[in-house]
Protein backbone atom coordinates (compact mmCIF):
# COMPACT_ATOMS: atom_id res chain seq x y z
CA UNK A 1 0.00 0.00 0.00
CA UNK A 2 1.32 3.45 -0.87
CA UNK A 3 2.31 5.46 2.19
CA UNK A 4 -0.05 8.18 3.38
CA UNK A 5 1.60 11.46 4.33
CA UNK A 6 0.59 12.43 7.86
CA UNK A 7 -0.08 16.05 8.84
CA UNK A 8 1.10 17.30 12.28
CA UNK A 9 -1.72 17.75 14.81
CA UNK A 10 -2.15 21.51 14.99
CA UNK A 11 -3.30 21.59 18.65
CA UNK A 12 -0.33 19.64 19.96
CA UNK A 13 -0.23 17.17 22.85
CA UNK A 14 0.74 19.32 25.82
CA UNK A 15 -0.74 18.73 29.27
CA UNK A 16 -2.87 21.85 28.71
CA UNK A 17 -4.22 20.40 25.46
CA UNK A 18 -4.99 17.04 27.07
CA UNK A 19 -6.94 18.84 29.81
CA UNK A 20 -8.77 20.81 27.13
CA UNK A 21 -9.79 17.60 25.41
CA UNK A 22 -11.30 16.35 28.66
CA UNK A 23 -13.23 19.63 29.05
CA UNK A 24 -14.36 19.42 25.43
CA UNK A 25 -15.60 15.89 26.00
CA UNK A 26 -17.83 17.03 28.85
CA UNK A 27 -19.31 19.65 26.53
CA UNK A 28 -19.84 17.34 23.53
CA UNK A 29 -20.09 13.97 25.27
CA UNK A 30 -23.86 13.48 25.23
CA UNK A 31 -24.03 14.34 21.53
CA UNK A 32 -21.28 11.85 20.67
CA UNK A 33 -22.90 9.15 22.79
CA UNK A 34 -26.16 9.62 20.89
CA UNK A 35 -24.32 9.23 17.56
CA UNK A 36 -22.69 5.99 18.69
CA UNK A 37 -25.92 4.57 20.07
CA UNK A 38 -27.81 5.41 16.90
CA UNK A 39 -25.00 3.81 14.91
CA UNK A 40 -25.61 0.57 16.80
CA UNK A 41 -22.60 0.44 19.11
CA UNK A 42 -23.51 -1.54 22.20
CA UNK A 43 -22.76 -4.28 24.69
CA UNK A 44 -20.14 -6.86 23.78
CA UNK A 45 -18.72 -5.06 20.76
CA UNK A 46 -15.03 -4.53 20.01
CA UNK A 47 -14.27 -0.94 19.02
CA UNK A 48 -11.29 0.91 17.54
CA UNK A 49 -11.09 4.63 18.37
CA UNK A 50 -8.67 6.61 16.22
CA UNK A 51 -6.94 9.80 17.34
CA UNK A 52 -7.86 9.10 20.96
CA UNK A 53 -6.02 12.02 22.56
CA UNK A 54 -6.82 12.01 26.28
CA UNK A 55 -9.08 9.01 25.74
CA UNK A 56 -12.52 10.51 26.20
CA UNK A 57 -14.18 8.96 23.14
CA UNK A 58 -12.66 5.55 23.88
CA UNK A 59 -13.84 5.78 27.50
CA UNK A 60 -17.33 6.68 26.29
CA UNK A 61 -17.31 3.69 23.92
CA UNK A 62 -16.03 1.45 26.74
CA UNK A 63 -19.08 2.30 28.84
CA UNK A 64 -21.34 1.43 25.91
CA UNK A 65 -19.75 -1.96 25.17
CA UNK A 66 -19.21 -3.00 28.79
CA UNK A 67 -16.73 -5.58 30.11
CA UNK A 68 -17.93 -8.21 27.63
CA UNK A 69 -16.58 -5.98 24.84
CA UNK A 70 -13.33 -4.09 24.34
CA UNK A 71 -12.01 -0.75 23.10
CA UNK A 72 -8.61 0.04 21.64
CA UNK A 73 -7.74 3.71 21.35
CA UNK A 74 -4.80 4.75 19.20
CA UNK A 75 -2.93 8.05 19.10
CA UNK A 76 0.44 9.22 17.79
CA UNK A 77 1.35 10.85 21.12
CA UNK A 78 2.99 8.74 23.83
CA UNK A 79 1.99 11.37 26.43
CA UNK A 80 -1.66 11.17 25.36
CA UNK A 81 -1.61 7.37 25.47
CA UNK A 82 -0.08 7.36 28.98
CA UNK A 83 -2.71 9.79 30.24
CA UNK A 84 -5.58 7.91 28.61
CA UNK A 85 -4.34 4.57 29.98
CA UNK A 86 -4.13 6.03 33.49
CA UNK A 87 -7.66 7.40 33.23
CA UNK A 88 -9.05 4.04 32.10
CA UNK A 89 -7.33 2.35 35.05
CA UNK A 90 -8.64 4.95 37.51
CA UNK A 91 -12.18 4.43 36.20
CA UNK A 92 -11.91 0.65 36.42
CA UNK A 93 -12.44 0.22 32.67
CA UNK A 94 -10.04 -2.67 32.26
CA UNK A 95 -11.43 -3.53 28.84
CA UNK A 96 -10.33 -0.14 27.44
CA UNK A 97 -6.73 -0.05 26.22
CA UNK A 98 -4.57 2.46 24.39
CA UNK A 99 -1.63 2.15 22.04
CA UNK A 100 0.77 4.53 20.27
CA UNK A 101 -0.05 4.29 16.58
CA UNK A 102 -0.81 6.48 13.58
CA UNK A 103 -4.26 5.96 12.08
CA UNK A 104 -2.78 6.42 8.61
CA UNK A 105 -0.41 3.49 9.06
CA UNK A 106 -2.26 1.32 11.59
CA UNK A 107 -1.81 -2.43 11.23
CA UNK A 108 -3.16 -5.22 13.45
CA UNK A 109 -4.41 -8.78 13.26
CA UNK A 110 -7.32 -7.83 15.53
CA UNK A 111 -10.78 -7.41 14.03
CA UNK A 112 -13.29 -4.86 15.27
CA UNK A 113 -17.04 -4.44 15.22
CA UNK A 114 -16.77 -0.65 14.92
CA UNK A 115 -14.30 2.11 14.09
CA UNK A 116 -15.06 5.50 15.66
CA UNK A 117 -13.59 8.95 16.15
CA UNK A 118 -14.44 12.53 17.06
CA UNK A 119 -12.82 15.64 15.63
CA UNK A 120 -10.09 13.56 14.00
CA UNK A 121 -10.91 13.34 10.28
CA UNK A 122 -10.61 17.13 10.06
CA UNK A 123 -6.88 16.78 10.78
CA UNK A 124 -6.10 14.05 8.23
CA UNK A 125 -4.53 14.78 4.84
CA UNK A 126 -6.71 12.25 3.04
CA UNK A 127 -9.53 11.13 5.36
CA UNK A 128 -11.24 8.95 2.74
CA UNK A 129 -8.00 7.11 2.07
CA UNK A 130 -7.43 6.61 5.78
CA UNK A 131 -10.93 5.21 6.25
CA UNK A 132 -10.48 2.90 3.29
CA UNK A 133 -7.36 1.52 4.94
CA UNK A 134 -8.93 1.19 8.39
CA UNK A 135 -12.06 -0.69 7.32
CA UNK A 136 -9.82 -3.65 6.47
CA UNK A 137 -9.80 -4.26 10.21
CA UNK A 138 -13.60 -4.49 10.51
CA UNK A 139 -15.55 -7.69 10.83
CA UNK A 140 -18.37 -8.31 8.32
CA UNK A 141 -21.21 -5.82 8.89
CA UNK A 142 -18.88 -3.63 10.95
CA UNK A 143 -19.78 -0.03 11.78
CA UNK A 144 -17.93 3.18 10.91
CA UNK A 145 -19.08 6.17 13.02
CA UNK A 146 -17.56 9.64 13.22
CA UNK A 147 -18.48 12.96 14.84
CA UNK A 148 -17.06 16.07 13.17
CA UNK A 149 -17.47 19.84 13.39
CA UNK A 150 -18.81 22.65 11.20
CA UNK A 151 -16.88 25.63 12.56
CA UNK A 152 -18.42 28.18 10.22
CA UNK A 153 -21.88 27.46 11.65
CA UNK A 154 -21.13 29.29 14.88
CA UNK A 155 -23.13 32.53 15.34
CA UNK A 156 -24.62 34.80 17.99
CA UNK A 157 -27.98 36.60 18.11
CA UNK A 158 -27.71 39.51 18.49
CA UNK A 159 -24.15 39.65 17.11
CA UNK A 160 -21.36 39.85 19.72
CA UNK A 161 -18.21 41.38 18.17
CA UNK A 162 -15.81 39.56 20.51
CA UNK A 163 -17.29 36.18 19.61
CA UNK A 164 -17.04 36.98 15.89
CA UNK A 165 -13.42 38.08 16.32
CA UNK A 166 -12.34 34.97 18.27
CA UNK A 167 -14.21 32.71 15.85
CA UNK A 168 -12.23 34.21 12.97
CA UNK A 169 -8.93 33.75 14.82
CA UNK A 170 -9.72 30.08 15.44
CA UNK A 171 -10.96 29.33 11.93
CA UNK A 172 -8.03 31.11 10.27
CA UNK A 173 -5.49 29.28 12.43
CA UNK A 174 -7.03 25.89 11.66
CA UNK A 175 -7.23 26.66 7.93
CA UNK A 176 -3.64 27.87 7.67
CA UNK A 177 -2.49 24.73 9.49
CA UNK A 178 -4.33 22.64 6.90
CA UNK A 179 -7.30 21.42 8.93
CA UNK A 180 -10.76 21.07 7.36
CA UNK A 181 -12.89 23.39 9.48
CA UNK A 182 -16.21 22.18 8.06
CA UNK A 183 -15.45 18.45 8.04
CA UNK A 184 -18.93 17.69 9.36
CA UNK A 185 -20.42 18.71 6.02
CA UNK A 186 -17.96 16.49 4.14
CA UNK A 187 -18.67 13.25 6.00
CA UNK A 188 -21.11 11.92 3.42
CA UNK A 189 -18.71 12.52 0.53
CA UNK A 190 -15.78 11.16 2.55
CA UNK A 191 -17.57 7.92 3.43
CA UNK A 192 -18.58 7.37 -0.20
CA UNK A 193 -15.06 8.16 -1.46
CA UNK A 194 -13.78 5.53 0.98
CA UNK A 195 -16.03 2.94 -0.64
CA UNK A 196 -18.48 2.93 2.26
CA UNK A 197 -22.27 3.07 1.89
CA UNK A 198 -23.82 6.56 2.12
CA UNK A 199 -23.92 7.23 5.87
CA UNK A 200 -26.84 8.04 8.11
CA UNK A 201 -26.34 11.63 9.32
CA UNK A 202 -27.47 13.67 12.30
CA UNK A 203 -26.51 17.11 13.55
CA UNK A 204 -26.74 19.02 16.81
CA UNK A 205 -25.24 22.04 18.57
CA UNK A 206 -25.14 23.46 22.09
CA UNK A 207 -26.61 26.91 22.79
CA UNK A 208 -24.45 29.15 24.97
CA UNK A 209 -26.39 31.68 27.03
CA UNK A 210 -26.31 33.28 30.48
CA UNK A 211 -23.47 33.43 32.96
CA UNK A 212 -23.07 29.74 33.77
CA UNK A 213 -22.53 28.02 30.43
CA UNK A 214 -19.41 25.91 30.00
CA UNK A 215 -19.22 27.15 26.39
CA UNK A 216 -17.11 30.19 27.29
CA UNK A 217 -14.37 28.08 28.87
CA UNK A 218 -14.46 25.55 26.01
CA UNK A 219 -14.12 28.27 23.37
CA UNK A 220 -11.32 30.00 25.29
CA UNK A 221 -9.51 26.68 25.80
CA UNK A 222 -9.33 25.84 22.10
CA UNK A 223 -8.11 29.38 21.47
CA UNK A 224 -5.38 28.83 24.08
CA UNK A 225 -4.23 25.63 22.37
CA UNK A 226 -4.18 27.45 19.03
CA UNK A 227 -2.45 30.57 20.38
CA UNK A 228 1.04 29.58 19.13
CA UNK A 229 -0.41 29.19 15.62
CA UNK A 230 -2.43 32.39 15.93
CA UNK A 231 0.78 34.27 16.71
CA UNK A 232 2.93 32.36 14.22
CA UNK A 233 0.61 33.16 11.31
CA UNK A 234 0.21 36.81 12.37
CA UNK A 235 -3.53 36.41 12.93
CA UNK A 236 -3.50 38.21 16.29
CA UNK A 237 -0.98 39.13 18.96
CA UNK A 238 -0.79 37.63 22.42
CA UNK A 239 -1.94 40.98 23.83
CA UNK A 240 -4.96 41.08 21.51
CA UNK A 241 -6.03 37.60 22.53
CA UNK A 242 -5.34 38.15 26.27
CA UNK A 243 -5.96 34.47 26.78
CA UNK A 244 -6.11 34.46 30.59
CA UNK A 245 -9.16 36.72 30.59
CA UNK A 246 -10.79 35.45 27.40
CA UNK A 247 -13.40 33.12 28.92
CA UNK A 248 -14.57 35.87 31.29
CA UNK A 249 -14.71 38.44 28.50
CA UNK A 250 -16.72 36.08 26.29
CA UNK A 251 -19.18 35.52 29.11
CA UNK A 252 -19.43 39.21 30.01
CA UNK A 253 -19.92 40.27 26.38
CA UNK A 254 -22.65 37.66 25.86
CA UNK A 255 -24.51 38.60 29.03
CA UNK A 256 -24.17 42.34 28.34
CA UNK A 257 -25.66 41.89 24.87
CA UNK A 258 -28.44 39.63 26.22
CA UNK A 259 -27.30 37.27 23.49
CA UNK A 260 -27.41 33.56 22.79
CA UNK A 261 -24.80 31.99 20.58
CA UNK A 262 -24.70 28.63 18.97
CA UNK A 263 -21.70 26.42 19.41
CA UNK A 264 -20.39 24.97 16.15
CA UNK A 265 -22.74 22.34 14.78
CA UNK A 266 -21.47 18.79 15.25
CA UNK A 267 -22.41 16.31 12.53
CA UNK A 268 -22.47 12.59 13.20
CA UNK A 269 -22.40 10.02 10.42
CA UNK A 270 -22.39 6.25 10.49
CA UNK A 271 -22.53 3.37 8.03
CA UNK A 272 -22.35 -0.40 8.17
CA UNK A 273 -20.07 -2.12 5.69
CA UNK A 274 -21.83 -4.54 3.44
CA UNK A 275 -25.13 -2.73 4.08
Amino acid sequence: MEAIVTRPYVLGHSETELRRLAMQSTFWGELTEEVFQRAGIGVGMHVLDIGSGAGDVALLAARLVGPSGSVLGIDRSEDAVRRASARAAELGLGWCHFSVADADAFETDQRFDAIVGRLVLMHLNEPARTLRSLVRHLRPSGIVAFHEIVLNSMRAVPPVPLISRVKQWVITAFERAGAEVDMGLKLDATFRAAGLPPPEPCAAARPVVGADSAGYAVFAAVTRSLLPMIEKFGIATEAEVDIDTLADRLRDATVAADACWLSPVMVGAWARIGA
